[in-house]
């Protein structure tokens, strides 16, 4: 289990935001697992996924763009 607040992580925005308003985040911080934010909620809820789960669902969209 990870003790560190998600406020202390360093988070960054998705490449694939551009410069529009409804974006969403994402931490390295945290070794085995990838939290997730929405960008214009920083201190609302977040979603942790296992590191696998994120390589799995980036994955897909990654296959869904080359299709």
């Amino acid at each position: 289990m990870h003790t560190a607040s998600t406020t202390e992580l360093t988070w960054r925005k998705s490449t694939y935001s551009g410069n529009g308003t409804e974006c969403v985040e994402v931490s390295d911080d945290l070794p085995g697992t990838v939290p997730i934010r929405d960008s214009k909620r920083t201190t609302g809820p977040n979603i942790m996924f296992s590191a696998s789960a994120w390589a799995a669902f980036v994955g897909e969209i990654h296959a869904e763009r080359i299709s």
